[in-house]
């Protein structure tokens, strides 16, 4: 016997908010953990596996890069498949995958087999970590302003992945060692992510119940959306801000190190730029709801640019600080605002699709921002025009937003439309 999907809002009154609202909070702990396990507990085993196995730091932390690298060229069939299937068989599946590959982690003993267990983690992050969360949630919530407080819930939730998994991963390593440390991580998988995972909605269309026929695939088809110049102005604004934050956050310990701070104060206040991330989401959506979220995000965005003059300009400690509270802000913003802007500028129909093609150009960005900055840096011989970079960077990401905005608003609500064929 299968159970039935939850009843729509005319036949169960509440049912269908509430239900969302479990949605949100089972995703989020499946988040949490799917992001505490496969990305932020990695460099925890750094240390110890480079004692252990012998191999070099920059081998041990290729294979991370090339998981990175996997899933944001994987989020584009992802996207397809969740705008056709829906993401519980998907994310059941990667969590299984992942307490499957976290297990042969353990066992490692060749940098070949190491390589070939992070390509495969790679594919598993774009099956459960934000993108097919975010797909869930802006399928779910078809209310521009409750999608919006969905996602903030989620994020909020999903950003202390860090603060709760990498001391976790650290007692478990110094207690066990990190073969038994991965085992432990591998067995909390199931629990926390496969069973939850195996909970989400089925079928695309489960999402969709007790939603009018002309709601249920109002939207843009993919390659109307690829063809909008709207699109890609956003794509040039998350890239440029991910070229910013990216850089900021591997290479501002180093900076403030080449400023002659302390390593306590220079690790400390980076460590709390993802403190304020979590601010900027809340101050975001807040915001939200008096001016559209692209003028909120595009002038978040620029704040950050005014906030690296701020570093420069401010010699000692309270110039740090500052940059800290003020580009933080924006740090945590990209993802909430690029699933966001999506369901607003082109509706749900094809929501997946169009957000796997922007989370690539961000993985691009996330890949390339550290490595250039650290080859200009080698260059000059400081980090004075990598700085200047970042300001530059933040500056065409605010303004790339705007644009982008004035064009959705030129073309209008218009082209939230039902898709050919449907009613």
């Amino acid at each position: 016997m299968t159970r039935d999907p939850p009843p729509p809002p005319e036949a169960g009154g509440r049912q269908r908010p509430r239900y969302g609202w479990r949605l949100v909070l089972t995703l989020a702990m499946t988040e949490t953990t799917s992001y505490g396990i496969l990305a932020y507990a990695f460099g925890v085993f750094l240390l110890p596996m480079q004692h252990d196995l012998g191999w070099s730091r920059s081998a041990l932390t290729g294979a991370y890069s090339l998981a990175i690298v996997v899933s944001g060229v994987a989020a584009i069939p992802v996207g397809r498949w969740l705008d056709h299937h829906g993401a519980r068989a998907l994310m059941t599946t990667g969590s299984t995958a992942a307490t499957v590959l976290v297990l042969a982690w353990a066992q490692v003993t060749s940098l070949g087999a190491y390589y070939a267990i992070w390509a495969g983690i790679g594919l598993v992050m774009a099956a459960v970590l934000y993108e097919p969360a975010f797909a869930v949630i802006a399928t779910w919530f078809h209310d521009a302003a409750a999608r919006t407080r969905a996602l903030l819930a989620l994020t909020v939730i999903a950003g202390f992945a860090s603060v709760i998994y990498v001391p976790l991963a650290g007692w478990l390593v110094q207690a066990q060692g990190w073969r038994h440390a991965l085992v432990v991580l591998a067995v909390l998988l199931v629990p926390l992510t496969v069973v939850p995972n195996a909970t989400l909605p089925g079928r695309r269309s489960d999402h969709l119940q007790g939603r009018r026929a002309p709601e249920r695939h109002v939207g843009v088809a993919r390659q109307r959306a690829l063809r909008d110049p709207a699109l890609w102005w956003l794509a040039a604004a998350f890239f440029a801000a991910t070229l910013a934050t990216s850089t900021v956050t591997v290479h501002l310990v180093a900076y403030l190190r080449e400023q002659h701070y302390s390593a306590g104060f220079a690790a400390a206040w980076t460590g709390l730029i993802g403190a304020m991330s979590v601010g900027g989401r809340i101050l975001v959506t807040l915001l939200g709801r008096r001016w559209p979220l692209a003028q909120t995000t595009a002038a978040i965005f620029a704040v950050q640019a005014l906030a690296v003059g701020v570093l420069l300009l401010t010699d000692g400690p309270a110039g740090v600080i500052a940059f800290v509270v003020l580009f933080g802000l924006g740090v945590g913003l990209i993802s909430l605002a690029r699933a966001a802007l999506v369901a607003d500028f082109y509706g749900v129909a094809a929501f997946a699709s169009i957000n796997g093609i922007l989370a690539l150009t961000l993985t691009i960005g996330r890949a390339a921002a550290p490595v250039a900055a650290a080859t200009l840096r080698t260059a000059t011989g400081s980090y004075q025009l990598v700085m200047d970079a970042v300001a530059l960077c933040a500056a065409i990401a605010s303004l790339a937003m705007a644009h982008a905005d004035r064009l959705h608003r030129r073309q209008g609500s218009g082209r939230l439309e039902p898709r050919p064929g449907q009613p």
